[in-house]
């Protein structure tokens, strides 16, 4: 059988952390399989959809190398909706209903206080044709349930092995709103039927939705797909995923200068067996991904760890991939200025502050002019790769520094900081002259 997944968001807001993840488990699920990736962009909700966060999602996957194989829209697929509903209806499993919200929150307290559990009660298929009309002559509009097989569903789950659901102890799912609108769970099936959707793969607060699903499925006369249903995103400290960290959307950690394949190795390895290392790739992501090495714990989402590989990422980027950014930045100082900085980045933008470094402006930290004084008395005429190990052994003999007392009144010097990137791979990057003029206490 030949792996085929979708995902599906709404265009009603911006891509973040946890359907990032969901978008990403079934990319690399599908790609080591050597399946197909769906992207189904659910915009039935035609009042809150827009074009601009459907192109955001676009925007925002294309940027993390999730490249899909199809890619739809169910906003054009109304009329197989309708279908479907009308299949259902015709066979009684999608039935009318009347009751207002707070009719119905009513009769769930009544119940809760006889002990019993609130789930509907099915009042609507005891009434007749004449009550419906009566019903909606008063201006009622009805809702659409799907009425379930109160049977125990199972299912092979890839992620959670065996499951099994009680549909007795659920609600009839509404599937059409009073205004005709189709909520999620009808078109999301349909799409599956008619896409052949091999495996659905999602959070594991969707396992009690998926015994209604799979009762759909087997109503539309349909083959049910595999079910995978992942542990959740909790926070470092093992709590719920903060509202700070798990409304982070792509886009802005795009801005804040985290690298796509930090993000995909940091998603797509928490929570499991393997080491929590960058990938090469995030087709490499996809080789090595099985569910059998994912956890059943929640996946802790720590920022240190996503701040960690992001800067392995860029300590480990070859100059031909980092070079094209680095002239967007205007800042062609060719591949030795890329060997030198790049083991003390974070971000990539902190390339502009390691550029100030070698171009200057730079205005130099004297503490000892006296020293300053030795140390450019001594200065090679050469600035080459030997000239920090030649001049700072200079350095030593006039003036009886060593160690830290040597190396760090150099570094406040030329570079005016205290940390900061290799001196004796920054120095021939400075030149003689900015040398020789900081080494003056003048800004350059």
């Amino acid at each position: 059988m030949s792996v085929k997944v979708r995902f599906a968001p709404s265009p009603t807001g911006k891509l973040h952390v946890g359907n990032v993840r969901t978008a990403l488990v079934n990319w690399l699920f599908a790609k080591g399989q050597g399946g197909k990736f769906v992207l189904r962009i659910d915009d039935t909700d035609l009042a809150r959809s827009t074009p601009e966060f459907e192109q955001g999602i676009e925007d925002d996957l294309a940027w993390l190398g999730l490249v899909w194989d199809e890619r739809y829209n169910q906003s054009k697929r109304f009329d197989r909706y309708e279908e479907a509903s009308a299949r259902l209806k015709a066979a009684g499993r999608l039935y009318p209903c009347y009751e207002t919200g707070d009719e119905l929150d009513r009769r769930r307290k009544v119940q809760l206080a006889r002990g019993l559990p609130p789930i509907y009660d099915r009042a609507a298929l005891e009434l007749t044709e004449a009550d419906r009309a009566a019903l909606e002559a008063e201006g009622r509009k009805a809702h659409w349930r799907f009425r379930l097989e109160g049977k125990r569903v199972a299912w092979e789950d890839l992620s959670r092995g065996h499951a099994e659901v009680d549909t007795a102890s659920m609600s009839d799912p509404v599937l059409i709103r009073e205004d005709g609108l189709f909520l999620y769970t009808l078109p999301s099936v349909v799409d599956d039927i008619d896409m052949a959707i091999t495996h659905v793969i999602r959070g594991e607060d969707h396992v009690t939705n998926t015994g209604a699903q799979i009762e759909i499925f087997e109503a539309l006369g349909a083959v049910v797909p595999g079910f995978a249903h992942m542990p959740l995103l909790v926070g470092a400290d093992g709590q719920a995923l903060s509202k700070r960290l798990g409304s982070l959307s792509i886009a802005e950690m795009r801005d804040l200068g985290y690298e796509p394949i930090a993000i995909t190795s940091h998603l797509g390895r928490i929570g499991t067996s393997d080491p929590l290392e960058v990938a090469d790739s995030v087709e490499a992501l996809g080789s090595s991904f099985a569910f059998s090495k994912m956890g059943r714990s929640p996946a802790r989402y720590d920022t240190a760890d996503l701040d960690r590989l992001n800067a392995q990422s860029l300590h480990a980027m070859p100059y031909g991939a980092a070079k094209p950014r680095l002239e967007g930045l205007g800042l062609a100082l060719g591949e030795a200025f890329w060997r030198g900085v790049q083991g003390n980045l974070q971000t990539f933008g902190d390339v502009a502050d390691m550029a100030t470094i070698v171009q200057g402006p730079v205005v130099p930290v004297i503490e000892d002019p006296v020293f300053a004084e030795a140390a450019l008395t001594v200065l090679p005429e050469v600035i080459d790769a030997d000239a920090w190990s030649v001049w700072t052994t200079a350095v030593k003999e006039a003036t009886g520094a060593k160690g830290k007392a040597l190396f760090m009144p150099l570094r406040l010097i030329l570079t005016g900081q205290a940390h900061g990137p290799d001196m004796a791979t920054i120095v021939p990057l400075i030149g003689r002259e900015r040398i020789a003029a900081r080494l003056k206490g003048e800004t350059a």
